[in-house]
């Protein structure tokens, strides 16, 4: 029987320099998109797709995140004492009824393959997610859902991947799909042989780059403590994917839309401007607004 993914690993340690000065006090995580802050809406995404248990790999000056996802009594009792607030109650007590929350520190910033690593005690021998925060998935986005569907059917770890032209291709890892199983327009899921991190376009072995959403067996574990650090004393996890895609073999879901890189400033706008749109209670309103602003600058 295969085992179930319930369990998730989001690593939260960056400094968010790209933000700054916006995270020089706050957690790049914990930057607004309308009303929720960046790390819930991943959060949600994993709940959805079934994921009971989260573990949030932080850093020095993250203790907020700790805090969004754990009860809040005074505010809570503030709330009930000004009357009529039940459902604003109902809101902040369900953010810490959404999973299971843990969290573990990276003490030195040694790249994504270390802060994986340190997921290793509690995860287990369970399979798991990782969900890298800068990338923001739409609530319409099916991508983590079939992921975990494509892990139950083939039993090995799973990658998200999406095609770039060749300029963009070398800001990725890049996926090398087994040339006897090519990727087909109407198969999402294809067979990975190796990854290349950020190669130059020429020698880019796809247009297939690795998104932020992973699916691990935990034998990458053992892969990542056999990987050498690179610049900077980093740890690649793609290192260590590739080596799981050479030996016990790994999977790529070729996903289309959905995507926001809210590590950019642009992509975080649009995704703020987007989820404004979808909200009823904002969208008509909001909507209306952008689009006679639209047409005064004539865009």
């Amino acid at each position: 029987m295969v085992a179930k993914v319930r369990k998730a690993v989001i690593p939260a340690a960056g400094l968010g320099t790209r933000f700054l000065p916006a995270t020089k006090a706050t957690p790049k995580e914990m930057l607004t998109l309308v009303d929720k802050p960046a790390i819930q809406y991943v959060v949600e995404e994993a709940v959805a797709a079934g994921i009971t248990d989260i573990l949030i790999v932080t850093g020095r000056n993250k203790r907020a995140l700790a805090d969004h996802f754990d009860r809040a009594p005074e505010l809570e009792a503030n709330l009930a004492a000004g009357g009529d607030k039940q459902h604003l109650i109902d809101e902040v007590v369900d953010i810490a009824d959404l999973a299971r929350f843990y969290f573990v520190r990276q003490g030195k910033p040694l790249g994504l393959g270390h802060a994986v690593g340190l997921a290793r005690e509690h995860i287990g021998d369970n399979p798991f997610v990782v969900l890298l925060p800068d990338d923001l998935m739409h609530r319409s986005s099916t991508l983590l859902t079939d992921m975990i569907d494509a892990y139950e059917r083939t039993q090995q770890s799973v990658v998200a991947l999406k095609s770039f032209p060749a300029p963009a291709i070398s800001m990725y890892g890049v996926a090398a799909v087994d040339p006897a199983e090519p990727h087909k327009p109407d198969d999402p899921l294809v067979k990975l042989v190796d990854m290349v991190e950020k190669p130059a376009p020429a020698d880019a072995p796809s247009d297939l780059a690795i998104m932020g959403r992973y699916l691990f067996t935990p034998e990458v574990f053992d892969l990542i403590d056999e990987v050498q650090p690179g610049k900077g004393g980093e740890i690649q996890l793609t290192d260590a994917m590739a080596e799981l895609a050479r030996t016990s073999g790994m999977w790529g879901w070729v996903f289309e839309s959905g995507r926001f890189d809210i590590g950019t400033k642009p992509d975080f706008i649009r995704a703020s401007v987007e989820f404004a749109l979808d909200r009823p209670d904002l969208g008509p309103e909001f909507g209306a607004w952008l689009g006679d602003l639209v047409r005064q600058r004539g865009l």
